[in-house]
């Protein structure tokens, strides 16, 4: 894995340095003043009260022993927890130019989140000291940041110092790991989806970020009852997964190598505030278990198929009018969150002609494209055994969504990004309706 980690920083278009490991806080300031800090600049430290006790204290001290001038730490409160909102991101930015500073997020996504985006605008590098491997963004360009009842991602470069204190991370909440594992399962849909997206012509795999998340995948999700039970050891495994995924993102230019359409239920779930009224609020990466074991569940029902010629045939005579699916998007969502899906959607459209040519390259490649899917895929009820060994949800129920909330959650996420998926392939094959319906019948992975 360390290997990988140095492929990934020789082609990584932001990150110089990444240390994991145990006992790193303190080192963080020397290391800190060796890879960023010149002197000519403060550090801000930026967290909020609960990652402040957790490391930032500690940073700022190792900081102060390395001898560099610090700016007073901007620490939000521990509670309400902090939410990913541009309005945040314009706080950070504003005391990073006040004090001509050069920001330390310590903390998680959110915080990541908040002084990447607000650091990208000043066009200042800065560095991020871990605290819970709960998501893979931490070395990942681009900040999802909530605006105008959209979630985007803005953006803005990655970090250039990426340290992560293993003890640090199992001593985070178990939830927060739980998170984590949750977040990097999500590469195993993902992944089929860049498969099936490869194989149709539309977006043609990268093979060095290919590597640098899936390699290490089946490794880091392989200990979820020592990852549970805080063992810092296993932490190690995860925690480079993460990190290799904001790696391939950087290599890939783009957020195609770590997720695919069980992002879009978790983005959905967010912009209806699910679980935010929760303390702490419900995680991104519970939501993105529940829509990678929906997405697992799909590509069963997929694989049970055999796509022909027949199928094509009927795809392309009944492939709607553009006007029709406007309308169909429209009736599914509303307000801004309807305009851009009506663009998102217009962008992976394709006419008749072009949609016989994709699934012509389907059919004549399915024996190949199908292995590959299934030495990809994990059945969903064995991911379901893990992810509730590592702690995380493992129905729509421990998140609060009804069955039928979750069905509905389908079509939304096919419309809600240009990204291709196999919601997208199922809906031109003229599958998509019923293959939803047999996720949920009876003896599925939730009935």
């Amino acid at each position: 894995m360390r290997q990988l980690i140095a492929q990934g920083l020789a082609r990584a278009s932001d990150t110089r340095v990444v240390e994991v490991g145990r006992g790193l806080l303190e080192d963080s300031g020397a290391i800190l003043a060796r890879a960023l800090l010149d002197g000519s600049r403060p550090a801000l430290v930026v967290a909020d009260e609960r990652t402040f006790a957790a490391a930032g204290a500690a940073v700022v001290e190792s900081l102060r022993r390395a001898g560099q001038p610090l700016a007073e730490p901007l620490v939000f409160p521990g509670r309400p927890a902090l939410y990913a909102s541009h309005d945040q991101a314009e706080t950070v930015q504003r005391r990073l130019a006040d004090d001509r500073a050069v920001g330390v997020a310590v903390g998680s996504g959110t915080i990541n989140d908040l002084v990447k985006l607000a650091s990208g605008q000043l066009g200042r590098p800065y560095a991020v000291v871990g605290t819970a491997a709960s998501m893979d963004g931490y070395a990942g360009f681009g900040a999802p940041i909530s605006r105008d009842g959209v979630k985007l991602t803005l953006p803005c470069p990655a970090p250039a110092v990426v340290l992560f204190d293993l003890d640090v991370a199992a001593a985070a909440p178990p939830a927060m790991v739980a998170s984590g594992f949750g977040d990097l399962a999500a590469k195993i849909p993902g992944g089929a989806d860049w498969i099936l997206a490869d194989a149709v012509g539309v977006e043609a795999i990268d093979p060095t970020a290919w590597e640098l998340v899936q390699t290490g995948v089946g490794r880091a999700l392989s200990q979820p009852a020592a990852l549970a039970a805080g063992q810092p050891e296993a932490y190690e495994a995860l925690v480079q997964g993460l990190i290799l995924s904001g790696l391939a993102m950087q290599v890939y230019r783009g957020t195609r190598p770590a997720s695919g359409a069980e992002h879009y239920f978790s983005h959905l779930w967010e912009l209806s505030h699910l679980g935010q009224d929760q303390d702490p609020p419900l995680s991104h990466g519970f939501k993105v278990a529940i829509g990678s074991l929906a997405m697992c569940a799909f590509y069963e029902r997929f694989l049970a198929r055999r796509p022909g010629p027949g199928d094509v045939r009927a795809a392309v005579a009944a492939w709607p009018e553009w006007d029709q699916v406007t309308a169909d998007v429209r009736r599914l969502f509303s307000g801004p969150l309807a305009d851009n899906a009506v663009r998102e959607t217009k962008i992976k459209r394709v006419d008749q002609d072009g949609l016989r040519q994709r699934l012509e390259r389907l059919v004549q490649g399915w024996d190949d494209t199908q292995s590959r899917l299934r030495a990809q895929l994990t059945p969903a009820r064995r991911l379901q055994d893990q992810l509730r060994a590592a702690g995380a949800p493992t129905g729509p129920d421990q998140i609060g969504l009804s069955l039928d909330a979750l069905r509905q959650t389908f079509p939304r996420a096919m419309y809600y990004r240009s990204r291709y998926t196999v919601l997208d392939l199922a809906r031109e094959l003229g599958w998509f309706e019923q293959l939803t319906e047999e996720v949920f019948a009876p003896g599925g992975l939730w009935t």
